[in-house]
Formats: C-alpha cells, sequence, structure tokens
C-alpha cells in the first residue's frame, strides 16, 4: 500500500439524525480523513431506513454505501459469526473502522474500533432492551480488531483491563475542539428569545441519560436559591421550572452561542469517555465545573474546577466560587491553550497512524 492511499470503509451511521458526542466525532474525523492524501475513505450505513442519506452528509466528493438491514438482525449474525462481511456491500477495503463500539464483520480487512467509554459493562441496567446485546458484542469487536482506539488514556486503562485486551492493541486518539469555537459569542437577541435563555444562566451540555447523573446538580441548584437558572442544552431532558430551562437539541450554531453567554459550564457525569463540553467551554472563556472522575480529570488538564462525584454542598460551593470570583486574563489564556492543543486534525493522525499499523 506505500504506493496509494489506504482504503478505509468507516461506520458513517452515527452522521445520520441528531448529531451528539460520537456523531460529531465521527463527522469531524470524516472531513479530515477526506482532505488527507494517505487515504482514501468511504463510509457506510447499517440501517434499513434512511441510509441513502447518507451521501449527503458526508465530506464532498466522499463515497457512500450502504446496508439496507435492520442494525439489529446485522448485530445478531455479527455475534454468531462473520457474516455478512461489510465488504458484500461495500466493495474491497483495506480497513474497516467501527467508529461506534461495534466492529463489523470482515472479509479480509483489518479492523479497528473506537470505544468512547465503558458505561455499557459498569451500568448495563441503563441500556435499552435494542442494547441488551452490546456488551457481548463489544467483547467480540475488541478481540476481532487489529487496533481499538480510545479517546483518553483513562478509557485505555479500562480498555486493557475490562476487556482483556493487550495494551500494545490500544491507541489514544483525543478529540478535538472546532476552531470555531475560539471566535464564539455570546447569544444575539434572537437566539436568547427562540431558546428562552435568561440574562444569567449556569449550563449542562449533553443527551440526558442516567451516565450525566443530573440529579445530584439539580439538587444542589435547588439548594441555593442565589446561584442563577440552570440551562440544560440536549435532547431528552423533561425538567423545567423557572430555575431550570430545558433547549432540547441545539445545532452546533446556536450550542455555540449559549455556550458562549453562560456563566460556567458543568458537568456532573458519574463517568465520561472524555466531556468535549468541558474543551469547547475553555475555548471560548467559560469557566467549567465538573465531577472528578479520570477522564474529565484528564481532558481538563487542571483548569477546572473538580468536585467529588455526589457530594451537594461542593458542588454548590464549586458554582457559587466560579461565579463569585472570575478567571483573571491569564487563567483564561491558559485555559484556550489547553484547549487549542485538542486538534481534529491530530486525532486523524493519531487515527490514520493506527490504520497503517494494521
Amino acid at each position: 500500500m506505500a504506493d496509494r492511499p489506504i482504503r478505509v470503509l468507516i461506520d458513517g451511521t452515527p452522521l445520520l439524525g441528531s448529531r451528539t458526542g460520537i456523531g460529531r466525532y465521527t463527522a469531524a474525523l470524516a472531513e479530515e480523513l477526506a482532505s488527507s492524501p494517505d487515504v482514501d475513505m468511504r463510509a457506510v450505513a447499517f440501517t434499513l431506513r434512511g441510509w441513502r442519506k447518507l451521501r449527503h452528509v458526508l465530506p464532498h466528493g466522499s463515497q457512500a454505501r450502504g446496508m439496507p438491514v435492520p442494525a439489529r438482525l446485522l448485530r445478531k449474525a455479527w455475534l454468531r459469526g462473520s457474516f455478512p462481511p461489510v465488504e458484500l456491500f461495500a466493495g474491497l477495503t483495506d480497513v474497516v473502522h467501527g467508529t461506534n463500539f461495534v466492529l463489523p464483520a470482515a472479509f479480509r480487512a483489518a479492523g479497528v474500533l473506537t470505544i468512547h467509554d465503558l458505561a455499557f459493562l459498569d451500568y448495563p441496567g441503563d441500556l435499552p432492551p435494542s442494547d441488551a446485546e452490546l456488551p457481548e458484542l463489544v467483547r467480540l469487536s475488541a478481540k476481532r480488531a487489529h487496533v481499538i482506539c480510545t479517546p483518553t488514556k483513562a478509557v485505555a486503562e479500562r480498555v486493557v483491563e475490562r476487556l482483556g485486551v493487550s495494551d500494545s492493541k490500544v491507541r489514544v486518539t483525543p478529540l478535538g475542539v472546532d476552531p470555531q469555537w475560539f471566535a464564539a459569542r455570546p447569544p444575539n437577541e434572537s437566539l436568547v428569545e427562540r431558546v428562552g435563555l435568561p440574562s444569567e444562566y449556569l449550563l449542562f451540555v449533553g443527551a440526558a441519560g442516567p451516565r450525566k447523573a443530573l440529579s445530584w446538580l439539580l439538587d444542589a441548584h435547588a439548594a441555593t436559591p442565589s446561584l442563577p437558572p440552570l440551562v440544560l442544552a440536549g435532547p431528552g431532558h423533561t425538567v423545567g421550572s423557572e430555575r431550570v430551562i430545558s433547549t432540547g437539541y441545539l445545532s452546533e450554531v446556536d450550542l455555540r452561542g449559549v455556550v458562549a453567554g453562560a456563566s460556567a459550564l458543568v458537568l456532573p457525569s458519574r463517568d465520561e469517555g472524555f466531556g468535549l463540553p468541558v474543551l469547547e467551554a475553555m475555548a471560548c472563556d467559560v469557566p467549567v465545573v465538573c465531577s472528578d472522575v479520570p477522564a474529565l480529570r484528564e481532558v481538563s488538564g487542571g483548569h477546572a474546577t473538580l468536585v467529588p462525584f455526589g457530594d451537594k454542598e461542593a458542588m454548590a460551593v464549586a458554582l457559587t466560587a466560579a461565579l463569585e470570583n472570575p478567571p483573571s486574563p491569564a487563567v483564561m489564556s491558559a485555559r484556550r491553550t489547553h484547549a487549542a492543543a485538542h486538534t481534529w486534525r491530530r486525532c486523524a493522525e493519531l487515527t490514520i497512524a493506527a490504520y497503517q499499523s494494521t
């Protein structure tokens, strides 16, 4: 392959529909791979409905393939063996990259798998019935993969420990911050009115779910009337009151404005694989308060206020301090520099190196 680009087929299914963390990762990686002279990238979607939309969300010139089969049937088949191989639908390739925990079965292609976190093993009860087989499927995918990519060293260590793979098989490919975040500005009047933002607010960014552990943040916020309203930005939130506002899913443009206007961003997760909102908030000079868990400790790099998980009093104190003690220009500059060290180009370079090592 030294005389030609390496042929890579990525799982583009996360590009369909509203994009949260994994969708944003897949989209940014696809953009970088499509612009690399070292890679000939194509994408495949595993879905019965809507797979034709993939061609409209890929970078210009990228080829889209589809497997018009329900994902649940493919998963059951891949649990039993290596049929159907992805090449049957998408053509020959050198590498197949499972971007979303599951490595498609392949005939000859080397397998690269991204495991974003291990919440599916730690809290299997949180999985919907449709994902009941996910732990077994990820274990099998990890065994089949030639290389496993993780977003942080914290996840890499747990993959080695919990999935029983060699540490030589794992590569850390940290996520990146889009350059637009460094130019983000507080929301204009139109966005404020459309979303229902108060003049001052704390902000949580992410989809609803047990892993985000919003209950202790909500309790700490409710017990501290001096704090401004709390805004929950992301899909699935049902909480709503005068002091807690749910925006629903926001486009990336709107999200940047909402984050840039926040008094502080708070991420109370019981577990994270990376925690991209932490860096995005730092990029637009917003203080960060987050739970003291390994991945967030690693990603924040000493530039966020870390709170012991579940400690409501400590959370209230940290949020109050973030509002009462605005950061100095030197502190803001250090935070921005830290965020700027995380680029999607670097993520792609490390991922391409993983492809080339197979």
